[in-house]
């Protein structure tokens, strides 16, 4: 059975989407045979990274909302986050365009990677405060899930996988995504948002049932 899930490492609910679905896997009985595809979407390809900008003051900014605003939005994504087990911290994260980051995914899911490096990535922006549009951070994460570094280095400073981050976006386009995270359940029934782990259950064994009874 499949899960096809588009999401961008900018986004604090796709990794607390992340987690939910998984603790919902953790619960599915029939979890070994679920195949998991990570998919590239860009909130705001346009983006110009800019470590040194508080990131208060680009959201408020960029949405045309206060600062108080700002803030209760960030509360709110690091209780959620803190409620699934996640440590965020918000006053270090990086403004970073994440197109990089995603060329890294594509070249991690050829290597049978893909889970681990998206993990690495949400872990090192949101957690750890690095920058996922930096070339020797992103080596640092890659090199730590097992990747090479050298192949690694040739993928950053190239387009080599950029056809495949278009073409997860171009997809997302057609089958109507409008903002992530966002899960597709054997090509068929689609969850979006950062759920709560019953609903994803609940999907997981519909799908699983229509399944093995077709």
């Amino acid at each position: 059975m499949t899960v096809d899930i588009w999401s961008d490492i900018r986004c604090p609910f796709c990794y607390i989407g992340k987690r939910k679905f998984e603790q919902a896997l953790q619960q599915f009985e029939n979890k070994e045979d679920v195949e998991v595809t990570w998919h590239s979407f860009q909130l705001d390809a346009n983006l110009k990274t800019q470590p040194g900008v508080d990131l208060i003051d680009y959201f408020t900014k960029a949405k045309g909302i206060s600062r108080e605003q700002a803030q209760q939005m960030f509360s709110r994504a690091t209780e959620m986050a803190s409620e699934t087990g996640l440590k965020f911290n918000m006053d270090s994260l990086i403004v970073a365009n994440s197109y990089k980051s995603h060329q890294l995914l594509q070249f991690a899911k050829s290597k049978g990677l893909g889970d681990e490096i998206k993990e690495a990535l949400f872990e090192a922006h949101f957690t750890e405060g690095k920058n996922i549009d930096d070339r020797e951070s992103l080596t640092k994460i890659a090199t730590g899930i097992g990747l090479d570094k050298k192949e690694t280095e040739e993928v950053l400073d190239s387009e080599k996988f950029a056809y495949q981050v278009k073409q997860d976006e171009m997809e997302a386009r057609n089958i109507g995504v409008q903002g992530v995270p966002f899960f597709v359940f054997n090509k068929k029934y689609a969850v979006s948002g950062a759920q709560a782990p019953e609903t994803f259950l609940e999907v997981l064994e519909k799908s699983w049932e229509e399944r093995t009874a077709s």
